[in-house]
């Protein structure tokens, strides 16, 4: 395998990509980011350690390395012992200043250390939360507050501003490839945002695609506020209609080109009300699911068959995706679905 891989982009689009490559570990940081000038315009070509899904690659020439820089468990050397080191966390999730990161329940007297160390490691981030998993039909996080004190934060992915407070509300940057595929759909379209949050879809939606309207749907109060000050923040009031509720008593029946079912865990139980949303002339369904590795994609798919047989719709599968591992043997996948 090459390691010598580059995805190129141009100058004026590149810090969004390389925030979200470095925090997602893609990032080969032992080689510099180079300019390259292409037709005139300026490029720049960013190192990562592998293919990126969804981005093209390409052999660098010429690549220019860094003399190698402490990784942050060899910053704890000395500080705990070895066999502790190894325990500690080689990954963690930033949100704007903000730093969530997992630690490992064997070493959790060290955990103030490795939070400062992590300050140390990022020094303008101020607060370092631990991540102790999510509760409830809400999905409302669980964390601990390490370092810092200030847990309310606006992050930008994508070219788009989320305000959050990263101990009431989640924030996923996993299925960042999903959120920029969302965001090339849905021009001139009117949208139904059934699990809708802090506006993970519908404000990509309304900033890169410029749909008619979007109506966004959420349950949790919390989560409900966010978008709303979210919508206002990526100045797209003209455009998203915020519902705080629940889908099964808020969606509407027969308006959508499209209809978006980013929740995961129960969302089978609101298909009925997803096939309704759309227009009698046909539209697409985005359904996710959490799925057993034995019944990927087969389950997601009889679902949706099931469902529209029982509305009298017929559907055409367009395409199924992995986002990503949700739990050992189960993954988080999507379904597109034309509904007619």
């Amino acid at each position: 395998m090459s390691m010598t891989k580059v995805v190129s982009v141009r100058a004026d689009a590149a810090e969004d990509l390389r925030q979200d490559l470095l925090e997602n570990g893609l990032i080969d940081l032992d080689r510099k980011i180079k300019k390259k000038t292409i037709n005139g315009q300026l490029f720049l070509e960013i190192p990562v350690k592998d293919q990126v899904r969804g981005i093209e690659t390409f052999e660098q020439e010429d690549p220019e390395y860094y003399r190698k820089t402490k990784s942050f468990k060899e910053t704890l050397c000395g500080l705990m012992p070895p066999e502790y080191i190894k325990l500690a966390p080689s990954g963690w999730q930033i949100l704007g200043d903000i730093i969530v990161v997992s630690i490992d329940a064997r070493i959790e007297n060290h955990k103030h250390l490795i939070a400062e160390k992590l300050l140390e490691f990022y020094p303008s981030s101020n607060t370092v939360v631990r991540d102790l998993g999510i509760e409830g039909q809400l999905r409302q996080p669980k964390r601990e507050i390490l370092a810092g004190s200030s847990t309310e934060t606006v992050h930008k992915e994508n070219g788009c501003l989320f305000k959050l407070d990263v101990t009431k509300v989640m924030f996923s940057k996993g299925n960042l490839y999903e959120k920029k595929l969302m965001s090339s759909v849905g021009s001139d379209e009117t949208i139904v945002d059934m699990f809708a949050g802090i506006g993970y879809f519908s404000i990509p939606i309304a900033v890169h695609a410029k749909p008619r309207k979007i109506i966004s749907i959420e349950l949790n109060p919390e989560s409900f506020a966010y978008l709303k000050e979210n919508v206002s923040l990526n100045h797209a009031d003209d455009i998203i209609e915020a519902r705080n509720g629940d889908c099964a008593e808020l969606t509407p029946e027969n308006v959508a080109d499209r209809v978006i079912m980013g929740y995961v865990g129960t969302t089978h139980h609101y298909l009925e009300y997803g096939l309704r949303a759309i227009k009698q002339k046909g539209g697409m369904l985005h359904y996710h699911e959490t799925t057993p590795e034995s019944l990927v994609f087969d389950r997601p798919v009889s679902r949706i068959k099931e469902a529209a047989l029982s509305e009298g719709r017929r559907v055409e599968i367009k395409d199924c995706r992995r986002v990503k591992k949700y739990s050992p043997g189960v993954w988080h996948v999507v379904v597109d679905a034309w509904i007619n």
